[in-house]
Formats: structure tokens, C-alpha cells, sequence
């Protein structure tokens, strides 16, 4: 590797102070709601404890590879997703564009549920839900109506959305250091404390070892099963924050000289562990009710997403011993874990906009955060807005974010031939070296798993819809909130440079590879 190692003059570009904040960020990031009420319920439905097997090895071969490219792209081209593909090749900033406009959709629908959290927070002081956990939540609480684009505003979703969205208004405005730095290094140890409280006072519950027995005894003839392989490689992909412009744009503030590929391994198993102790608490948690309703844990409904959160839980929080305690600390952890995410996904958003039109961060932080919560109060906190999220998130992750992440590994490793300048970057900037079997993966194996996985996911919604929705309502909020999406990347690209699309930028080491 030739050229000089010497990084150049200091960038009018705000920056994490240490690299504690910057790994304390990213940890914030990708644990999130997912990693809470996902994980444990695809575990157990994927063969127990057989499912670590496919989740380690989809773990090593796509999820850190993933995480590496972004920290890459970020780190060498300085700059959040639009610009930083901008800068590795001018045609690729439609890609940026498009990570960055699912990262829009996700954060105006995530905002809505870490307002349930907040809500059931408030809730679980006087265990206010009652006996009809499933009643209060899609009735009194969200007001669930018809399939429809309704306008009635639900207050008590729309109160706690409002604010979440100054919360988020302010930490932006802050800045990096001083705003997202500062939550993350407060929130996260706070979240780690909290949730190991909830587990060891789960562990201590009678029938918490039936639920431990339930999640971990294996079923190895699972392992036969394609569909179990997906299942982990989506886990792992869905629960690292990768391939929609978070990573890149958080590597974009780390200091030129950092250790990229150790800071990630240590966010990758960071966020690993954190889903296998939430497996344990929540699966110690529901054999706990199934003692109490004697019966087995196989027998209990709503083991993953939303329900086992709000419908679930709150049941089980009603028959425990001072179980509006285990309740409040246990919906704190979902507000912690959720604004921490959804601070990150609006970081990019923010980041791109300032980037690309020039603005101050004040004012790309207040016009992104305006138009965001505009966007999710009229959508998401009517009576139709649980029927909307359902079906906006659905199709952003499962189809937007796969469909982002076979584009984006074709197009460095093929299309663009970045993979070994990358490598080389990570490589001069880090301790722990990146062999050439990390383009292998990237090129080859990667996107051959996503592409099953995005065909499969297709062709199931093709033919079968999306949960006997009406065909116009999954059009309008899924299909059509991916062709908006793609609208969208197509008219940022093609709309000209306010800001910082300096042409005398250099990526830093001079790499020989590039220049050839």
C-alpha cells in the first residue's frame, strides 16, 4: 500500500469525541424493539436451541461483513449514505438516496410505537390496562378501525408522539457530541441495567424454567429447514441497523484514525448478546404464565412483535408480584431501547439533508423533524395507524431493506470494483485485519441468501397479500410506499449540490488500488 499515512487538515465536520460514544451509538442503534420482542419468538419458533447454530454462522458470514461495508463506505468517504456513495462513484448517490428514504418511512412509523411505549410506562404504575389486555390495546388504547386512511386522531397516541418528536428535535439540534453522543452514553448502560434486572427477577418467577426449556431445547431436525436459515440471516440482518444508511452515516463522525473493524465486533456481539438475554427474560417471563394458566408454553398466543409487548406482557405483568414494578422498568427499557434506534435512523436523514442543500444542522434537524412528525401524527396516531404500521413496516424491511442490501453489495463489489479499496481502508485504520474473504462473502454469498429470501417474500406477498388486507390498502401503504421511496432517490439525485459535494475531496489513505 503506497501513498502517504499522514491524515489530511482537520474537517469542519462535528465528530464523536471517543470512541466509547461512537460504539456506545451504534450498540444504541441496533438494539432496538426488534431485539426485544423479535428475537425470543423466532428462536422458539426456528428450533429452540438449534437456531444459534444458523444465527452464529449468519452472524459471521452476512451480519458483521454488512456492518464492516457500511462502516467502510462511511469512514473512507465521510459523509452521510447520498454523499458518500456520491463520492465512491457518482451513479451510486441514487442508492444513498434510497436507503436514506427508507430510513425516513421507518422512523415516522418506529416514533409511533415507541409512543406506545411511553404510554403503557405511564400505565404500568396502575396496571391500567385491566384483565383484557388485547381489548385495552387495540380498543381503548389505539381505537383500531377498519382498513382505511382514516382522520381521526387518537389523543392518547398522539399526546406521547408528539413528544417523542421533540425529544428527537432536540438531540438532533445538539449535534453528534453533544446530543447523540450524550443520550446514547447515558441510555444505553441505563438500558443494560434495567433489562438484567428484569431478567433476574423473571428467573426468580415459578415456571421460569419451563419457559428456559421451551426456548432453548433444541430441534435439531430444524436445522433441515431452508426457511430456518432465512429466518436467522433475517434476524441477523434486521437487528444490526446495516444496508440503510445508518452505519455509514455514524462512521462518517468517527475521527480518521479509529479502529472501525474492532469497534464493530464489538457492536455485533454486543447486540447478539443482548437478544439471547432478552430471549432468556422473556421466555423465563412466559413460563411464569403459563404455570399460572397452567398450561404449557407452547400453548400461549402472541410470543412475538407488537402483541407480545402491549397485549402479552401487560397480562403477565397483571398476575406477578409487584408487577407494576416489573412493568415500569420493563416499558422504560422499550422507550430507552426505541429512541435510542430512532435517533439514529433520523441522524442520517438529517445528516443527508444538511449534505445535500447546505443547510445549518439547526435547521436540517427542525425541517427534518417538522415534516417527520407531521407525516406520523396524521398517519399513525389515527384508528387506522396500527393497520398502516403493520403494513408499511412489512414491506420497508422485508422488501425495501433486502432489496437495498443486494444492490448495495453488487454494486461496490461488481459494479464499481470498491470491495478491495475498502478492505485496504479498514485494514489501514484497524487492528483487526479484513482478509479477501470478506469480498467473497460480500459479493457471492450475501446477496445469493438475500436474493432467496426477497423472492420468497415476494412471491408469498404476490400471491397470498398481506394479512386479508384489501389489494388498494396493501398497493397504497406497501407497494406504493416503495415506488414513493424510489421516486424519491431518483429526484434527490438528479436535483443539484447546495452543499458539500466538494470536488477535491480525497479519501484518506491514498490507496494505489484506487488510483488504478
Amino acid at each position: 500500500m503506497a501513498g502517504t499515512n499522514t491524515a489530511p487538515a482537520a474537517e469542519q465536520r462535528d465528530t464523536w469525541t471517543h470512541n466509547t460514544g461512537f460504539i456506545l451509538a451504534a450498540i444504541g442503534s441496533a438494539v432496538g424493539l426488534g431485539n426485544i420482542w423479535r428475537f425470543p419468538g423466532v428462536a422458539y419458533e426456528s428450533g429452540g436451541g438449534a437456531f444459534l447454530i444458523p444465527y452464529l454462522l449468519a452472524l459471521l458470514t452476512a451480519g458483521i461483513p454488512i456492518l464492516f461495508l457500511d462502516y467502510a463506505i462511511g469512514h473512507r468517504y465521510r459523509a452521510a449514505a447520498p454523499l458518500a456513495y456520491r463520492r465512491m462513484a457518482k451513479p451510486a448517490e441514487t442508492l444513498g438516496w434510497f436507503q436514506i428514504g427508507l430510513s425516513f418511512v421507518i422512523a415516522v412509523y418506529y416514533a409511533a410505537v415507541v409512543a406506545w411505549s411511553l404510554s403503557y410506562f405511564v400505565y404500568a404504575f396502575d396496571l391500567r390496562w385491566g384483565e383484557d389486555t388485547l381489548g385495552f390495546f387495540t380498543g381503548e388504547y389505539l381505537q383500531v378501525g377498519d382498513p382505511e386512511i382514516s382522520t381521526t386522531i387518537v389523543s392518547s397516541v398522539a399526546i406521547p408522539l408528539v413528544l417523542v418528536w421533540a425529544a428527537i428535535l432536540v438531540v438532533l439540534a445538539l449535534g453528534v457530541s453533544r446530543g447523540v453522543q450524550r443520550v446514547n452514553v447515558i441510555f444505553i448502560p441505563l438500558l443494560v441495567v434495567a433489562f438484567l434486572g428484569l431478567v433476574i427477577r423473571a428467573l426468580t418467577l415459578p415456571g421460569a424454567a419451563d419457559g428456559l426449556d421451551a426456548l432453548f431445547t433444541p430441534n435439531w431436525s430444524a436445522l433441515l429447514d431452508l426457511n430456518v436459515w432465512i429466518s436467522a440471516y433475517a434476524q441477523i440482518f434486521f437487528s444490526l441497523s446495516i444496508a440503510f444508511g445508518i452505519m455509514v452515516t455514524y462512521a462518517s463522525f468517527q475521527r480518521r484514525k479509529a479502529n472501525m473493524t474492532s469497534s464493530g465486533l464489538v457492536v455485533a456481539f454486543a447486540n447478539s448478546s443482548f437478544e439471547i438475554l432478552a430471549g432468556i427474560g422473556v421466555f423465563a417471563t412466559l413460563g411464569f404464565f403459563a404455570h399460572q394458566q397452567q398450561v404449557a408454553v407452547a400453548d400461549l398466543e402472541g410470543l412475538t412483535g407488537p402483541i407480545l409487548s402491549f397485549v402479552t406482557f401487560p397480562a403477565v405483568i397483571s398476575e406477578m408480584p409487584g408487577g407494576n414494578i416489573f412493568g415500569v422498568v420493563f416499558f422504560a427499557a422499550l422507550v430507552l431501547a426505541g429512541f435510542t434506534s430512532l435517533i439514529s435512523i433520523l441522524l442520517g436523514v438529517a445528516a443527508s439533508m444538511q449534505e445535500k442543500f447546505g443547510l445549518g444542522r439547526r435547521t436540517a434537524a427542525l425541517a427534518v423533524a417538522v415534516v417527520s412528525a407531521s407525516i406520523s401524527i396524521a398517519l399513525f396516531s389515527t384508528t387506522s395507524g396500527l393497520l398502516a404500521l403493520d403494513t408499511v413496516d412489512q414491506f420497508a424491511n422485508n422488501v425495501g431493506i433486502v432489496l437495498s442490501a443486494i444492490v448495495m453489495t453488487v454494486v461496490v463489489v461488481w459494479v464499481f470494483r470498491r470491495g478491495e479499496v475498502l478492505r485496504q481502508h479498514l485494514n489501514a485504520v484497524s487492528t483487526f485485519k479484513v482478509g479477501r474473504v470478506w469480498i467473497f462473502l460480500l459479493g457471492l454469498l450475501v446477496p445469493a441468501f438475500l436474493v432467496v429470501m426477497l423472492v420468497q417474500k415476494l412471491i408469498t406477498l404476490v400471491t397470498e397479500g398481506y394479512e386479508g388486507l384489501p389489494g388498494w390498502y396493501v398497493g397504497l401503504f406497501g407497494w406504493g410506499m416503495l415506488a414513493l421511496v424510489i421516486l424519491a432517490a431518483v429526484v434527490l439525485t438528479a436535483l443539484p449540490w447546495k452543499g458539500r459535494d466538494d470536488p477535491d475531496f480525497r479519501a484518506w489513505p491514498d490507496l494505489e488500488e484506487e488510483k488504478r
